[in-house]
C-alpha cells in the first residue's frame, strides 16, 4: 500500500498517511484521461459564435436591377453574399460543445490523473492549511515552507476557510478548490498538488 508523509506547516514530516490503493495507485489509463481532459475544455467553450445570412440581414427584398437588357450581371438581392453589407455564407451559429462521458470513466481519469501525481511525487498532504491571518505574505511563507512557492499550486481542502481564500486570491500561480470540486482539467494544469489529511479522506469516501 502506498503511503504519503503528512507535513506540518512548517514542512516537517508528522506521521504516513496511508492512500486507498483503488484510488492513488492503479493503472493509469491515459486514454481515458486524455477523453476526460478534451471533454471537460469542449465544455469550457461560450459557443456564442454568430453571423448573419443573407436571409438575416436588413433590407435587399427588392431587385436592385432587372433582370435582362442592363448589361450588368444578373442580381436578385443586394444583401446576396457576393455585395458589400451582403450576408455572410456559411454562418456559425450558436451551439453548444459541451459532451458527457459517463460516470465509470469521469472516476477512472479522475483516479489516473491521482495516481500520476503520487508516482511522480507531486502530491504533498498537510494536517491542516488554517490560517491565523488572511495576508498573502503568509501563504507565501507557508509555501515556501513546503519548498513549493516557484510551482503552480492546486490547494485542496475539504471546506474553504475565508483567511485561506483571501491569502492565496492574489497569487496567479496558486488554485484554490474543494474535495468535492476535485477534477483532472485542475489536476493535469498544475505541478504540484497541496492536499489536507481531510481533503484526502473525503476523495477516499467518494472514489473507493
Amino acid at each position: 500500500m502506498k503511503k504519503v508523509e503528512l507535513l506540518n506547516l512548517n514542512g516537517e514530516k508528522v506521521k504516513d498517511f496511508k492512500l486507498n490503493e483503488n484510488i492513488f495507485d492503479i493503472t493509469p489509463n491515459d486514454k481515458v484521461l486524455y477523453d476526460a481532459i478534451i471533454l471537460a475544455r469542449a465544455s469550457l467553450r461560450q459557443g456564442t459564435h454568430k453571423t448573419k445570412n443573407r436571409s438575416e440581414v436588413s433590407g435587399g427584398g427588392r431587385k436592385p436591377w432587372r433582370q435582362k437588357g442592363t448589361g450588368r450581371a444578373r442580381q436578385g438581392s443586394i444583401r446576396a453574399v457576393q455585395w458589400v453589407g451582403g450576408g455572410n455564407y456559411g454562418t456559425p451559429v450558436p451551439r453548444d460543445y459541451s459532451k458527457k462521458q459517463n460516470r465509470k470513466e469521469r472516476q477512472l481519469a479522475l483516479r489516473t490523473a491521482l495516481t500520476e501525481k503520487v508516482n511522480d511525487k507531486e502530491l504533498i498532504a498537510v494536517e491542516n492549511l488554517t490560517l491565523e491571518t488572511p495576508k498573502t505574505k503568509d501563504m507565501i511563507n507557508l509555501l515556501t515552507n513546503l519548498k513549493i512557492a516557484d510551482k503552480k499550486v492546486l490547494i485542496v481542502v475539504k471546506e474553504l476557510e475565508e483567511n485561506l481564500i483571501l491569502a492565496s486570491r492574489n497569487l496567479q500561480n496558486v488554485a484554490l478548490i474543494t474535495a468535492d470540486e476535485i477534477n483532472v482539467l485542475d489536476l493535469v494544469a498544475t505541478n504540484v498538488v497541496l492536499i489536507t489529511e481531510d481533503a484526502l479522506k473525503a476523495i477516499e469516501e467518494v472514489l473507493a
